[in-house]
């Protein structure tokens, strides 16, 4: 049993640290730096903004971060996209040291501009626009649906507060940036207006950069440059190694892998549990195992689960195989193994500090989901446990890999049913029992039986022998 534990922890944690280095790919754009030349991360944000550009910007400052940074570019190309993409890539934003910047190539429209001023600086190319963050509900065909006006405010309202407060957060005008997304607004600098009712406000990179106010600041864009080099160059940074990040196969599988992430976990659950109460290492931990290091790796490529996630997992199975295998009953041991794959699920899949291992909080908000996912995830495995093992032995598989090499004896089948002795092992549901001066290996329908509780065999399936507690 031991040796099959550790076989399981073993593949798990390799599983898991193998396709690691391939997640890092970055597109470095000069040779290996020397230890005095300054990094800065570029984090292209081109065409539409969806959930996978969130795993891509969540690895890229958390490396820009272990790497010391001296600057994160996006540089912005984009039409918008998902709201709920962007808040993500809002809060990555927000939560990091490095100095965030924005390049705006082209277009930053809808998701692109809520994105922009979430960073202190923006800086945008001849010809580019910036604004329109109104909120629109897409059809599967690819359409903007129609929704009724109660809803269009529900969704305007919610996007208007979290665009003010990726304005204040990045140093912006906050009615700025609702006006991008409220038509009835209107916005006047420096007495006139600039964005009348019945319009959403979008700004030229020459609107952008007007200054105003008695402080005479930048309405919005800190300056018009032609390209990322010069970019640089105005930040001081002319001589700087540049890292540009893309999206990978990778990231784009850890989309789908955490979309499913409840799904992995009760078939992960479930199929190590089963393994543990089978003879030898079959299916069940196949399944398993593979399913727990599609689980850890995706969450690992999407810039959550580290390899502390993974340490965790496996010392809670370890307790918890020590309380079922080695020690009598349920105590503390199987309630900290437990616990802690609990725990090890919910960081897993929980939000970081860029570069930390901590979540960016520790607030209700933050945990809410991992833990109602994790809820259901056991509850699910606790399900599937008691259906396999209910109905899958009854099944012509197991009875193919339980019985090919057992040549039933009926005579001796027959005096078997119905002797009546004692459980020399807690049957958890397999174990060994005492019928008279006979020991035999034993199994119950599913049920515990405590050692030294009277038994009946009442089924005989060749070396299967079947009981129940009297």
């Amino acid at each position: 049993m031991l040796r099959k534990l550790l076989l399981i922890l073993c593949m798990t944690s390799i599983g898991f640290m193998a396709p690691a280095q391939d997640s890092n790919e970055i597109n470095e754009a000069s040779s290996m730096p020397s230890s005095d030349v300054p990094i800065v991360y570029i984090i292209p944000i081109k065409k539409m903004i969806e959930p996978a550009l969130l795993y891509v910007v969540r690895r890229g400052v958390d490396e820009a971060v272990r790497d010391g940074a001296k600057a994160i570019i996006f540089e912005m190309d984009t039409p918008g996209g998902a709201v709920n993409a962007a808040k993500g890539i809002i809060s990555v934003i927000t939560n990091t040291d490095v100095p965030t910047y924005t390049f705006v190539e082209k277009d930053a429209y809808s998701a692109g501009a809520i994105i922009a001023l979430a960073t202190p600086k923006i800086y945008m190319a001849p010809g580019s626009v910036i604004g329109a963050a109104t909120p629109m509900l897409m059809s599967p065909m690819g359409g903007v649906q129609e929704m009724p006006d109660e809803v269009q405010e529900k969704m305007t309202s919610a996007v208007s507060a979290m665009v003010r407060s990726a304005a204040e957060q990045g140093g912006h005008d906050p009615k700025l940036a609702e006006a991008m997304v409220r038509a009835d607004m209107e916005y006047s600098v420096n007495g006139s207006v600039i964005s009348e009712k019945g319009r959403l406000l979008t700004l030229t990179n020459v609107e952008a950069e007007q200054l105003v106010g008695e402080e005479q600041r930048p309405l919005l864009s800190s300056g018009t440059v032609k390209d990322i080099d010069a970019l640089l160059e105005t930040l001081g940074l002319a001589n700087a190694e540049k890292r540009v990040l893309e999206v990978t196969a990778a990231e784009r599988l850890a989309r789908l892998i955490a979309g499913i992430a409840p799904i992995l976990m009760i078939l992960g659950l479930g199929g190590l549990w089963l393994e543990l109460k089978t003879p030898g290492f079959g299916i069940f931990g196949i399944a398993g195992v593979t399913c727990l290091m599609l689980f850890f790796f995706g969450h690992h490529i999407a810039g959550l689960a580290g390899m502390e996630d993974v340490l965790l997992f496996g010392l809670g199975v370890t307790l918890l195989a020590i309380e079922v295998f080695i020690t009598p009953g349920f105590g503390i041991m199987g309630f900290s193994g437990l616990l802690l794959i609990f725990v090890s699920f919910i960081s897993a899949m929980s939000e970081r500090m860029p570069g930390k291992w901590r979540p960016i909080d520790f607030s209700p908000e933050t945990i809410s989901l991992p833990f109602l996912k994790v809820m259901l995830s056991f509850l699910g495995a606790i399900l599937l446990v008691g259906i396999v093992g209910r109905f899958f032995p009854q099944t012509r598989i197991f009875r193919s890999l339980t019985l090919s090499t057992v040549v039933p004896d009926a005579e001796e089948d027959a005096s078997l049913l119905g002797l009546e002795g004692v459980a020399h092992s807690d049957l958890r549901p397999s174990g060994s029992a005492y019928f008279d001066d006979r020991k035999l290996d034993v199994v119950t329908h599913g049920d515990y039986i405590s050692c030294q509780s009277p038994v009946r065999i009442v089924e005989v399936h060749g070396n299967r022998i079947v009981v129940e507690k009297l």
